[in-house]
């Protein structure tokens, strides 16, 4: 059963993404981050391409011809095909291939939109049985 984590309080979902992927990338090889539009993937994007603390993160999109050689999936696309350690949403709604993956982390920002949406997925997540870890990031602040 896909293990989940919930990161809440955060402040820059983007640099908490990025340093999931890094961890995750260290633990378990492959991640694929959905993001909630083209617009939030072309952020991600750019910020794996210069974001010095975390340096350089090999990445693609899940429709790239490189997809297969490279060990980050970053989109916005609501499919997956391949690989499935982890999974890393942005995206307001559950996954639909969630099951598919070892492990979800679910960000979840400190606007009130953000907020109820990430009530609203770990209700989903409950309701279905799913053991539930949160982490309250404003704590290590």
């Amino acid at each position: 059963m896909t293990s989940i984590d919930f990161y809440t309080h955060v402040t820059d979902r983007l640099e908490v993404a990025a340093k999931l992927i890094v961890k995750a990338v260290a633990q378990h090889g492959c991640v694929r981050v959905l993001t909630h539009d083209a617009s939030m993937t072309d952020a991600l994007d750019t910020r794996l391409w210069v974001d010095s603390p975390t340096g350089f993160i090999p990445h693609c999109r899940i429709d790239s011809r490189l997809a297969d050689q490279t060990a980050v999936w970053i989109d916005h696309a609501l499919e997956h095909r391949g690989r499935a350690a982890v999974l890393i949403n942005l995206n307001a709604a559950p996954p639909p291939f969630f099951s598919r993956f070892e492990r979800l982390a679910e960000i979840i920002g400190i606007d009130d939109a953000d907020v109820a949406a990430g009530r609203d997925r770990f209700r989903f997540y409950r309701e279905r049985g799913y053991e539930l870890r949160t982490h309250n990031l404003s704590e290590r602040a």
